[in-house]
């Protein structure tokens, strides 16, 4: 999200969000600012006074990692300001960098006292949320220390250690601690500007993760930025192949879409140990390895970037669970959800520092890695990971639900997540009233990548691992599965897919958009494939910008809910590549156009998720209010529609 009011920058592994002044403010709630690393705030407090007074902002510019501001005192129209302040601020991997540029604006001396207060308070992001909850952090200690260029913060909690740096050139006049129950310290700098004369100041702030190797080289803003602009310039070329007469705004999209991806790639351990990078969920709270969601995005960016795909598959693969852990909902063959580094994982307060609670992240894995073998001319990978892939397909049957109740279910996890599809919050899954559906849930979408990932195995052992019989076995079981699902989900009266079977074998039957995902696995017939396409863009569904998470008129319908009537454009860039391969080349089309002017009133950059208002009632997308920006999934919808289109 860059605004006027806020920038936010990211950068291997870390994000900071800064105040239109270059400040941070220690907030939590939707959008806590603050420099982030490893799920922990290292920064939160950075306030700037001149001469004891906050500057005004006259001039502020963001780009990926790095932000630039004009700042004057306060000053009238026959006294104008003696001084203007240039803060230039740069992101590296776990580093802040910043130069003050105090320049005279008169011919005579100017003093001028610069004063930068500095906190760490080393919050875990889970604390940061507004959802209410608390953690027992009994026996932590924060700590600050003064040397000679600045001040350390320290935080210890057992065998816990993190610690910021902040260090500065020139040395600081003074270091002082403010008082109070934090740890906040004023560093202090006594300037005299001869005539028109200009002094530098140039701050350095390093996150010290638990955990986590050194930073890298220090580097000047204005290097820092440069390198950011280099690997951006880099991941960017070649220009996507957006042919002529695309829909307007496709090709900016897509651009602004690989900058985003740049900016996202997260470090990960791959399946032989190797260091990879990997795209990283989203800022401010998903910049980590998140199966689902690197798994999507890597699958949209394959065409033009196979390289996500291949590092994705290797951390992925890396992660895959081997034994039974239910606290994490780990076993043998599982797909990890998502992977934290912080406070509250590592002392298993919360179960996300390996979680496995997804039901469609392993047979996605299986559906990327045959697509990756298949298009990328890498056929290296199959032999690479078949252990992985046998045991994600072993998974399916013996963990996953389909040998025991013939579909792919997931439990609600008390201590995790009600819901384990791509709609995961409490309440998602439920009936055109509102009704949350009961487990074991098998929702619609999760058969059909189990379908797709049936019969993609099946081509693997077969052109691959020359494994005849075991293919025969998978391809039989897709059939099975395939009628089985015709059979279980179809509702005859609004001619449509149910969202679900609830663990009664009832059908849930709210008119929910994971019905478009069944175009994209195929598990559908042809017929009602086309059927449910052409539904999906009638106005119920269609909000102008984009395909609804539920259609409007029922009960559970709400505009802003997160799951219940808001738009994805992840969610619509899978039905776009569904409306494709059913040859609903006008209905693409439109969801493209739609999507593509939404993003054009955003500075071509989709968000998250959008509000679910119809577009005829107003004229720009209504943001949703807690929507992450930028967002893997998100930046990789445009490349989803190039390829559909």
């Amino acid at each position: 999200m860059n605004s006027t009011a806020e920038n936010t920058l990211v950068r291997g592994g870390t994000f900071a969000v800064l105040t239109s002044d270059g400040g941070v403010t220690g907030r939590g709630g939707a959008l806590p600012d603050g420099l982030f690393q490893r799920d922990a705030r290292h920064l939160s407090r950075w306030t700037l006074t001149v001469n004891g007074t906050t500057p005004s902002v006259l001039v502020t510019s963001a780009r990926e990692a790095s932000a630039h501001r004009v700042l004057s005192p306060p000053g009238t129209r026959d006294e104008p300001p003696a001084f203007t302040v240039f803060r230039e601020q740069a992101l590296a991997s776990g580093l802040l960098t910043e130069r003050l540029r105090i320049t005279s604006n008169r011919p005579g001396t100017t003093r001028v006292t610069i004063a930068l207060t500095a906190d760490a308070d080393f919050a875990d992001q889970f604390e940061l949320r507004s959802d209410g909850r608390t953690y027992d952090k009994s026996g932590a200690r924060r700590t600050a220390s003064v040397r000679p260029d600045g001040v350390t913060f320290a935080y210890e909690r057992g065998d816990w250690h993190s610690r910021t740096t902040v260090s500065a050139t020139p040395a600081p006049a003074a270091v002082e601690p403010l008082g109070g129950k934090d740890t906040a310290h004023r560093l202090q700098w006594h300037i005299s500007l001869p005539g028109h004369g200009t002094a530098d100041i140039s701050l350095l702030v390093a996150a010290h993760p638990h955990g986590a190797s050194e930073p890298a080289s220090p580097l000047t803003p204005s290097r820092a930025a440069a390198e950011s602009d280099a690997h951006i310039a880099d991941f960017s070329h070649p220009p996507l192949p957006v042919p002529p007469g695309s829909p307007a705004g496709l090709a900016a999209a897509c651009a602004r879409g690989l900058k985003d991806l740049a900016g996202l790639l997260v470090p990960a351990t791959g399946a032989d140990g190797e260091q990879v990078l990997v795209p990283g969920a989203g800022v401010p709270w998903f910049l980590t390895l998140f199966g689902r969601d690197s798994l999507l995005t890597s699958f949209f960016a394959l065409p033009y970037r196979p390289e996500l795909a291949a590092a994705t598959l290797s951390a992925l693969a890396a992660a895959q669970g081997t034994v039974h852990d239910t606290a994490r909902g780990e076993q043998p063959g599982r797909i990890v959800h998502e992977i934290r580094h912080g406070e509250l994982a590592h002392f298993r307060q919360v179960p996300y520092g390996r979680y496995y609670g997804a039901v469609d992240s392993t047979p996605l894995f299986l559906v990327l890695l045959e697509e990756y073998v298949r298009t990328s001319g890498s056929p290296a990978a199959a032999g690479r990971f078949e252990r992985q892939a046998r045991a994600a397909i072993a998974w399916m049957f013996r963990y996953g639900g389909l040998d025991e109740h013939g579909y792919l279910v997931y439990s609600p996890d008390p201590h995790g997540l009600v819901n384990q599809n791509w709609k995961d919050s409490d309440g998602a899954i439920c009936s055109p009233d509102g009704t949350q559906a009961q487990g074991p849930i098998a929702v619609a979408e999760a058969q059909g990548y189990a379908y797709d990932a049936l019969l993609r195995t099946a081509r693997l052992a077969r052109s691959h691992w020359k494994d005849t019989p075991y293919a025969q076995r998978l391809e039989a079981a897709a059939a099975d599965l395939r009628t089985r699902f015709l059979q279980d989900f179809w509702m005859d009266t609004p001619d449509f897919p149910a969202l679900a079977l609830d663990g009664q074998g009832q059908q849930v039957a709210a008119l929910a958009s994971d019905a478009g995902h069944l175009l994209w696995s195929g598990i559908l017939d042809e017929p009602r494939s086309r059927r449910v396409g052409k539904r999906l863009l009638e106005p119920d569904f269609f909000s102008g910008w984009a395909i609804r998470t539920l259609a409007a008129g029922q009960g559970a319908y709400h505009p802003l809910s997160y799951h219940r009537g808001s738009a994805w454009p992840h969610d619509n860039a899978v039905i776009a590549l569904g409306l494709a391969r059913c040859g609903l080349a006008d209905e693409a089309r439109t969801l493209a156009t739609g999507l593509l002017d939404a993003a054009g009133h955003h500075g071509h950059r989709l968000p998250e998720v959008m509000a679910g208002y119809d577009r005829d009632d107003h004229p720009q997308p209504v943001p949703y209010a807690h929507s992450c920006s930028p967002q893997a999934w998100a930046a990789a919808t445009p490349l989803a529609l190039l390829t559909a289109l």
